[in-house]
């Protein structure tokens, strides 16, 4: 890993956590020890997953806090990651057989230099993540 940035997060179940990381994401594995965390190789940063009380459900988190920016309201917190054209749209296509949307993809800054596709889902825990890819490269 090149770590890039490193941030630990709750994982809820790792044994249900883990999978979406590695065989939906397409994300390789790092360290671990066993019960209490996994290291997941973010496209070259360090996401470490706490086994943690997985949250309930969906409807534990229905009011989450969502702020207004250019293409509407992004729920906060989130963390994700810039993709390659390429990469996002191949992550694109493998996520649709597997998961639902937590916001569809649609593009932001239409028209603009830093024109963007993204798109947010949640893992088994419920963390929100936002995948992106600038249109105009």
């Amino acid at each position: 890993m090149s770590n890039i940035f490193h941030l630990a997060i709750q994982g809820g179940d790792l044994s249900v956590t883990v999978p979406f990381y590695r065989d939906v994401l397409g994300c390789a594995l790092g360290p671990a020890e066993a019960g209490r965390y996994q290291d997941i190789d973010f496209w070259g940063n360090e996401l470490t997953l706490h086994e943690s009380t997985p949250r309930n459900s969906k409807d534990d988190h229905k009011e989450r806090e969502r702020h207004d920016v250019d293409m509407g309201n992004v729920c906060v917190p989130h963390f994700g990651i810039h993709l390659s054209r390429e990469q996002f749209d191949q992550l694109k296509q493998r996520l649709e057989q597997h998961i639902e949307y937590f916001d569809p993809p649609y593009i932001r800054y239409k028209g603009q230099p830093t024109e963007q596709e993204t798109f947010f889902i949640e893992d088994p825990n419920y963390n929100v993540l936002e995948i992106k890819t600038l249109v105009a490269v």
